[in-house]
């Protein structure tokens, strides 16, 4: 996710009624538009600790056995090196969302136990924000430069005669100290602190309609709650720097978040099995509204993965349709 501080191979019987079951079922998938010449079998995806990695795995689930049959199994093994190591051990068959985590670790594609199967359609985007009835009174707060001389909107009992700028999970890589210092904005850095803390506390100022700004990200289930505005931050430049804990110059920091393309990491060896699966995995891309979305039915809604997961598969045909495709 953020950057941080930090199923069965279905097998077929060669003989008698099972030989005419395990056929019937292919030419079905076939007219469903999944069409294979091998059993699909057992996948193994990996899930990691946030919801658009669990609405990802769950909707690819639902696709891979209500389709093509698999036995679909999800792992929760750590983002990073240990899903890296488990993919190259054949403990785990695919990522579906890797913030670019795989680039710290090469070794894993160059030995070709690895493949980067690029993007799943989300860039990953870390910045400030704030609510859109908030640009509705300040419009010039679109940039940093309206910021300006109206820091004072922001006030807060912790930031005493400054604005208040709320600061995002202290596990998170995160810069925004150093930015305001870069910026010359008079605003105090204040931490709530674990992610939940934050959103407690940005979530309470916004359902009172109250000015706020702070660190977050998309995707994000809860931007499927809130209507939330990205302030537009200085571009990036050359030797710009994103880690405030390596400290340094803070004009340096004076620029954007990077944006993350989130990628889809397979096994080799799921790559070369032949299971129709893989060909899903490969096509599989969406928008970070569609993650939204699900990920909001789970986490929001608390609707049970599976559910969540049939709830938007039944409403996005023609996608579902794209992934089915060969090729």
């Amino acid at each position: 996710m953020r950057k941080r501080l930090g199923s069965g191979r279905a097998r077929f019987a060669g003989l008698g009624a099972v030989a005419l079951v395990a056929a019937l079922a292919v030419a079905a998938t076939a007219v469903a538009g999944g069409s294979r010449s091998t059993a699909c079998g057992n996948v193994n995806l990996n899930e990691n600790a946030w919801a658009g990695s669990t609405s990802n795995v769950y909707v690819v689930k639902y696709v891979l056995e209500k389709k093509l049959g698999c036995k679909v199994k999800v792992s929760d093994i750590t983002e990073g090196q240990p899903n890296f190591q488990a993919m190259a051990d054949g403990k785990i068959d695919a990522v579906l969302e890797d913030w670019q985590n795989l680039a710290s670790f090469p070794q894993y594609v160059k030995t070709g136990k690895l493949k980067n199967l690029g993007g799943n359609g989300i860039t990953g985007v870390i910045g400030w924000y704030i609510p859109r009835y908030l640009l509705k009174q300040y419009p010039q707060f679109a940039t940093w430069k309206g910021l300006k001389g109206k820091e004072d909107v922001f006030k807060s009992p912790e930031s005493g005669s400054q604005g208040m700028f709320l600061g995002g999970d202290p596990s998170y890589v995160q810069k925004d100290k150093m930015l305001i210092q870069g910026l010359g904005l008079n605003l105090k850095h204040v931490v709530a602190g674990a992610e939940p803390a934050q959103v407690a506390r940005w979530s309470q100022l916004y359902k009172q309609k109250k000015p706020v700004i702070f660190y977050w990200y998309d995707p994000q289930y809860l931007n499927a709650q809130y209507d939330l505005v990205q302030v537009k931050l200085p571009a990036r430049f050359a030797g710009c720097q994103d880690d405030e804990k390596k400290g340094g110059d803070p004009k340096k920091y004076a620029c954007a978040y990077p944006s993350y393309r989130l990628d889809k990491i397979v096994s080799t060896k799921f790559a070369k099995s032949g299971s129709p699966a893989y060909n899903v995995v490969k096509n599989f891309t969406w928008t970070s509204k569609d993650q939204n979305m699900v990920a909001n039915l789970i986490s929001g809604k608390k609707m049970k993965p599976d559910d969540a997961a049939a709830v938007w598969v039944k409403a996005n045909p023609g996608k579902v349709a794209v992934w089915l495709k060969k090729g």
